[in-house]
């Protein structure tokens, strides 16, 4: 396909009609919001990515189709201008723009955010001028890019874990002449040498709040972090750090995701149909089927987390018509038949999975049902945990891998001023 003599004109198309059905959906309520999503052409941020077929494999499994401006330049740059997000690498590995193949399956490990969730991430963070910012996660470099406008690159740290894509995102950054300190890095431990910050925001998701996080915040400063597990449910919470080391915030309603930062991933659980195999005959009645915390609705969005908080080191899983836990830590399993109009359960081990995610379930259901907004998450010392005035707290996992020193700087590779 022929490319046209000037594609930044239709961008620029593109950009306004972008800009103003943000406006008019209510995600782009502030003006200098909306002058930055005006001026940053998101299209250089995304020379290649990938968008799902509409029909998966003869195994069920995604079809993902390569996206190029080589190979069809009108549906790149639609894309690019649409309110969607973006798969720019799967597993881990960078794919060859130049000559890129139809993907089967996969785990997407990087993308270009849709607009409208990175505007709501720095509206939710309440970002201003004069603020030093790090972000986690520099993906595409898009939501970089868009700080930078807003508020200056000087102000802006961001951190990738992924030095290729960092790479690809520096390039993008300062073609556009932004100019923000950049570095590879893990985010679970910040970046010393930028501290300390007003905000942070990570477009990543980790298992507990880090603890050099709080450390690298000014008092007062507000953290604004996706919580995970590997159970995949999810919790927004944006917390405010006192002088005195400590956080405390409240949990945003919303059913937002985001990938799990790599050294947080879920580990490999191995076949499911040996757990399955190990539990014994006898069973008994659920209280509480697997709809309550797999159902496509807000609530059991909300109530997946709070499950996961009660049995961290769980993963969940289906194996024909069973839905199955597994604990690779403790070595507890628990599977979930369907029979008649409810389900049964077996469960094997010293942690009983089920059990316990029927006492969360019960006690929720007791105190009313509340919301996301009526928990509090706090963070003490090294305790973490969730709190409600009705509900038993709620631990967040200890997470060993991540015990940071806050005491001093971290090695890492670093990028500032738009030089390397």
């Amino acid at each position: 396909m022929m490319m046209p003599a000037a594609p930044e004109t239709d961008a620029v198309r593109l950009r306004e009609a972008m800009t103003e059905s943000l406006k008019t959906s209510g995600a782009l309520d502030d003006p200098a919001w909306r002058a930055a999503v005006a001026a940053v052409p998101r299209h250089r941020f995304v020379p290649g990515f990938y968008l799902p077929a509409q029909e998966p494999d003869e195994h069920g499994l995604t079809v993902w189709e390569p996206v190029t401006a080589d190979a069809d330049y009108g549906r790149w740059l639609a894309a690019a201008y649409s309110d969607r997000t973006l798969i720019t690498q799967f597993d881990e590995q960078e794919p060859d723009w130049a000559a890129p193949r139809v993907r089967h399956g996969g785990t997407p490990t990087s993308s270009s955010t849709l607009p409208s969730l990175v505007l709501r991430m720095w509206a939710d963070a309440d970002v201003t001028e004069g603020h030093a910012v790090l972000e986690i996660g520099t993906g595409s470099g898009y939501s970089t890019a868009l700080a930078c406008e807003r508020l200056g690159s000087a102000g802006i740290t961001s951190l990738d874990a992924d030095p290729k894509r960092l790479e690809t995102a520096a390039t993008a950054l300062h073609s556009c002449g932004y100019t923000p300190t950049l570095a590879v890095a893990d985010g679970w431990y910040g970046y010393w040498p930028e501290a300390h910050f007003d905000r942070v925001v990570a477009a990543c998701s980790f298992r507990a709040v880090p603890p050099a996080l709080i450390a690298q915040t000014r008092p007062g400063g507000k953290i604004l972090l996706t919580l995970s597990g590997w159970m995949y449910g999810y919790a927004r919470v944006l917390l405010t750090v006192s002088g005195d080391g400590t956080a405390e915030g409240t949990l945003l309603p919303g059913t937002v995701s985001f990938m799990s930062a790599r050294s947080h991933a879920a580990p490999a659980l191995g076949n499911p149909a040996h757990w399955v195999a190990g539990l014994p005959e006898k069973a008994r009645p659920v209280r509480h089927g697997p709809e309550r915390i797999t159902a496509a609705t807000a609530e059991a969005f909300h109530l997946r987390y709070l499950a996961q908080c009660a049995v961290p080191d769980a993963q969940l899983t289906t194996f024909e018509d069973t839905v199955v836990l597994v604990d690779v830590v403790s070595g507890s399993a628990a599977s979930l038949t369907p029979r008649g109009p409810g389900w049964d359960v077996r469960e094997v081990g010293p942690v009983r999975l089920w059990e316990r995610i029927e006492g969360v379930l019960d006690a929720f259901d007791a105190s009313g049902r509340p919301g996301p907004g009526r928990f509090r998450l706090c963070v003490r010392g090294d305790e973490q945990f969730l709190s409600h005035p009705q509900l038993p707290s709620l631990p967040l996992p200890s997470c060993g891998y991540g015990r940071a020193s806050t005491t001093g700087p971290s090695a890492s590779r670093r990028m500032r001023g738009g030089g390397r």
